[in-house]
């Protein structure tokens, strides 16, 4: 047996590596995603009034910070039993659509695109940010980086820091806008706007012309079958701050719906022993392993998903591209996981529509941004959709609302399961015969990027009573789990 290691995977956020097990022919027997880092969050919220939570959360990520701070933030509204003013709401949704353009964008420009800009077989040196830039040009590079640059600005106006932000107050929002901040940002918002047309023209003319990409997209090397999960409003429609999490399974069939403290009813989390990263996988149907296809257990989220479970968008333009989205798919669900990007590109156009509509409210000027406390509940929970995916935080606080337990469940935690089958997929598909170099590791890593891995966010704690490990991994091989181990 044959092992070769992806380590450290490239081009995105945390620290993480591929193993991959040939059989006596050179071909692939078995991999593993595995996550080698551990943050312990969970564990050092403990004792920290829930006001201070969002700040301190924010923290977690120099990427995410915007939403561990707005998910802890709702979860703080519940442990003091009150409900954001409207004005606050538009205040908190202004800064979070805000946080998406900023966040799609450096995602899409410095992690996904580099592989069909510069090329999936390119030189390593040159399949990145820098290297995308030398081809589209300088101008198109210095565009994009001071069109989000936009949206930045808006998230340090609301947020009251460029990066780690501190407007969050239970019940409200701290900063209010006056009408000259309120023309800026609906100014800025315009720019947004151009700058999501731009990022779909890119993808249009890159990937969406371009044959051999489009058997990329559309092909089954990428193709990942699952549950899907995600937020929607009350017309059905992708919801990002707030809404009901909606999941359907491998043919679209609705199966589970939920809100605030039911996800206990619905996820739970498998401990490996191969990984700091859980696996969640749906409650009602039980664990299932690592299996995709009618009756898996697992499932996926962030923009694929949410495409997946939602009828439409709620800002024209972006509704738009959504239809023509799964027209050029032939129909939902999508399997296809390059998907993810485009579904990206779509939702940073939804996002900057919604700052301006947001920006023209007339009630987004107000200063009634804070309800009156009510009494300490003892529990919050806030769930809202990050970029990566439907995101969970839920605090239990004695009396005085200071926190004795935490449970943070994150995009990338969910994706865990869906990011192994599409490594393992990927890896057999482009490893034939022991032929393997740098372009054909590149084409297995390209099965992770779709879902934005976030690794720094997803390793918290593993809680005590979490589920026994009963995973079957590789016919209970002794040599194998012990190389897994050995990180």
């Amino acid at each position: 047996m044959k092992k070769i290691e992806i380590n450290p995977m490239t081009r995105l956020e945390g620290h993480g590596k591929i193993a991959i097990f040939l059989d006596d022919n050179g071909n692939v027997d078995e991999a593993f995603f595995q996550v080698v880092e551990f943050r312990g969050f969970e564990k050092f919220l403990v004792g920290l009034p829930i006001e201070e939570v969002p700040r301190t959360v924010s923290t977690i990520c120099g990427v995410c910070r915007g939403v561990h701070f707005t998910a802890a933030m709702k979860a703080s509204d519940g442990v003091y039993g009150v409900q954001p003013t409207s004005t606050a709401r538009k205040l908190r949704e202004l800064f979070f659509n805000a946080h998406y353009v900023e966040d799609h964008a450096v995602i899409l420009y410095a992690l996904g695109f580099p592989d069909f800009v510069v090329g999936p077989s390119a030189p390593a040196a040159q399949r990145n940010v820098v290297g995308l830039i030398n081809v589209v040009g300088a101008q198109l590079g210095r565009e994009v980086l001071k069109k989000r640059g936009y949206a930045v600005k808006i998230f340090e106006m609301l947020g009251g820091k460029p990066n780690h932000p501190v407007a969050a107050i239970p019940g409200g929002w701290s900063k209010t806008l006056n009408e000259v901040e309120r023309e800026q940002i609906e100014e800025w918002s315009h720019e947004l706007i151009d700058l999501a047309k731009l990022t779909l023209k890119v993808f249009g003319d890159v990937v969406l012309n371009n044959p051999a990409y489009m058997e990329l997209v559309t092909g089954d090397m990428y193709r990942v079958p699952v549950n899907y999960m995600g937020t929607t409003d009350a017309d059905g429609m992708v919801a990002l701050y707030d809404g009901t999490q909606k999941v359907v399974d491998v043919n679209g069939k609705e199966i589970a719906s939920f809100t605030g403290m039911e996800y206990i009813d619905h996820i739970s989390e498998r401990v490996l022993p191969w990984t700091y990263l859980k696996m969640p996988y749906q409650k009602k149907i039980g664990w299932k392993g690592i299996v995709d296809g009618e009756g898996t257990s697992l499932y996926s989220v962030g923009p694929l998903a949410r495409f997946n479970v939602a009828k439409g968008m709620s800002t024209p333009l972006a509704n738009e591209e959504y239809k023509k989205f799964f027209a050029t798919f032939g129909g939902k669900p999508v399997h296809n996981i390059m998907g993810y990007h485009w579904a990206r590109a779509i939702e940073l156009l939804h996002c900057s529509e919604r700052c301006l509509e947001l920006a023209r409210d007339p009630e987004i000027t107000s200063d009634d941004a804070r309800a009156p406390l009510g009494e300490v509940t003892g529990e919050g929970v806030g769930i809202i959709e990050a970029p990566r995916g439907t995101l969970i935080h839920h605090y239990n606080t004695d009396e005085k609302g200071i926190v004795t337990d935490a449970n943070i469940v994150v995009a990338t935690t969910h994706n865990k399961g869906p990011i192994n089958l599409a490594v393992r997929k990927a890896a057999k598909h482009f490893i034939k015969n022991g032929k393997v170099d740098e372009g054909i590791l590149n084409h297995v890593e390209m099965a992770y990027r779709p879902y934005d891995l976030c690794l720094g966010c997803a390793t918290h704690a593993i809680k005590p009573g979490s589920s026994p490990v009963e995973v079957k991994i590789y016919d209970q091989n002794k040599e194998l789990l012990q190389s897994l181990r050995n990180f």
